[in-house]
């Protein structure tokens, strides 16, 4: 037991020894480089959790349309709306039908939008109509 003892207070540093300051300095720029890293992670989760609820609306509205026939603007101002609400701004409805089509006729509804002013999503669904 003695020998133990002794072999164990000749492994431990005294304060002030040389190479303290380096496995601190170590173990900070690890817990950095985690924190980074998960504040990254936590941004991309956010991006995709914006995608889903966009492809969510999408979803629905067409479900709408195939009922219409095409994009009223009623809905497209309920749209725009209910995207704005979750933090989509600058949408765009380029490429949507707008105009009534007949019965088994190809709709589009192509939504784009950014998120925080610096990512672009987009979302593009295409069903018939079958009003």
């Amino acid at each position: 037991m003695g020998l133990l003892r002794r072999k164990l207070a000749a492994q431990k540093r005294r304060p002030g020894q040389e190479g303290s300051i380096g496995d601190l300095l170590s173990v900070g720029i690890c817990i950095l480089a985690m924190v980074t890293v998960m504040t990254y992670f936590m941004d991309c989760v956010r991006l995709v959790n914006k995608k889903t609820e966009m492809g969510q609306l999408a979803r629905n509205y067409v479900l709408r349309m195939e009922t219409v026939g095409f994009l009223t603007g009623a809905d497209e101002e309920l749209l725009r709306r209910e995207l704005e609400a979750q933090g989509i701004l600058d949408v765009s409805l380029e490429g949507t039908t707008r105009s009534p089509v007949g019965y088994g006729a190809r709709i589009r509804l192509r939504i784009t939008g950014k998120v925080d002013g610096k990512y672009e999503l987009e979302e593009t669904r295409v069903s018939t109509a079958k009003h």
